[in-house]
C-alpha cells in the first residue's frame, strides 16, 4: 500500500466516522424531541382529565346539594350551560376558556351558599361539595404546573444550539405555556358573612 492509497484510506475513514458520528447525534436527538413532544402532549392531557373530573364532578356533587336549595336555579343553570360548553370545546385553548367559565359558576354558588344559606354551609352535602371542588381546582393547578415544566424543557431543547439544528429541520415549534385568563390575577371576592 501506498503512502498516498494510505492516506485516501485514513481521509475516507474519517469522513465514515464523522457521517456515522454526525448521522447517530442527529437520530439521537430526533428521537429526545420527539420524546418531549410526546410528554408535553401527554401532560396536557393530564390537564385535561383533571378540568374533565371538574367538569363531571361539580355538576354531580352540585345535584346532590340542589335538593337543599330551592331558590338561585339560575346559579345551576348557569353551571350547567359551562359544562356543556366545556365538553363541545375540542381545543386546549376553548378547553381552558370552558374550563376557566366553570369555575368563574363554581365560585358563584360557593358565594351563594355562604352570603345566602350560611345554615346550608355546615351541612354534610355542601361540605363535600366545597371539599371535592377545592380538590379539584388544586389537582387542576398542579397539572398546569406540570404541564408547563414539560413545555418548558421541551421548548429549551427546540431553541438550544445544537438541537435547534434538528428542531428547524423538522420544523419543530416552540408549544405554548397555560396561560391564565388575564382576570384571574384579581382576588375573588368571598364573603363569609
Amino acid at each position: 500500500m501506498t503512502k498516498k492509497t494510505r492516506n485516501i484510506s485514513i481521509i475516507a475513514g474519517i469522513v465514515v466516522f464523522l457521517i456515522v458520528a454526525i448521522g447517530g447525534w442527529y437520530i439521537a436527538t430526533q428521537n429526545k424531541l420527539n420524546v418531549a413532544s410526546q410528554d408535553v402532549d401527554q401532560q396536557w392531557s393530564n390537564v385535561d382529565v383533571q378540568l374533565q373530573r371538574r367538569a363531571d364532578l361539580t355538576p354531580q356533587l352540585v345535584g346532590a346539594v340542589k335538593g337543599n336549595m330551592k331558590n338561585e336555579q339560575k346559579i345551576f343553570g348557569d353551571i350547567a350551560t359551562a359544562r356543556k360548553q366545556y365538553d363541545s370545546a375540542s381545543t386546549p385553548s376553548d378547553k381552558v376558556k370552558a374550563s376557566d367559565n366553570l369555575g368563574k359558576q363554581t365560585q358563584v354558588l360557593i358565594n351563594a351558599v355562604h352570603e345566602n344559606y350560611p345554615q346550608l354551609a355546615s351541612s354534610a352535602n355542601v361540605s363535600t361539595l366545597m371539599t371535592q371542588i377545592e380538590g379539584s381546582e388544586n389537582r387542576i393547578s398542579q397539572t398546569r404546573r406540570d404541564y408547563n415544566a414539560e413545555v418548558q424543557s421541551y421548548n429549551k431543547k427546540v431553541i438550544s444550539f445544537p438541537s435547534s439544528i434538528v428542531a428547524n429541520n423538522l420544523n419543530l415549534k416552540t408549544k405554548p405555556f397555560f396561560q391564565a385568563d388575564a382576570n384571574a390575577a384579581k382576588a375573588p371576592k368571598v364573603d363569609l358573612n
